[in-house]
């Protein structure tokens, strides 16, 4: 196995794209984060909608999920 004749890795996300999606997916997870807590404060527990709340509380965590690993890589922490 000659690594000279290997092709070169190129990454799938251009790394000037990087402060864009860090930007634009944690924001989105931090205001779907504030829309579940608003949620939570205004529900009553006779209104309460588990299935809502957990597409909300998960669909937060996936945009911060993903906006933090974006922040590592535009940072250099490559994981």
């Amino acid at each position: 196995m000659d690594i000279s004749k290997m092709d070169r890795y190129a990454a799938p996300v251009h790394f000037s794209s990087l402060p864009l999606l860090t930007t634009f997916l944690c924001g989105v997870g931090l205001l779907l984060l504030a829309a579940f807590t608003m949620l939570q404060v205004t529900a009553t527990k006779y209104n309460r909608n588990f299935l809502k709340e957990l597409f909300i509380a998960a669909t937060a965590s996936i945009f911060l999920g993903f906006g933090s690993v974006f922040l590592l890589l535009w940072v250099g922490i490559y994981v």
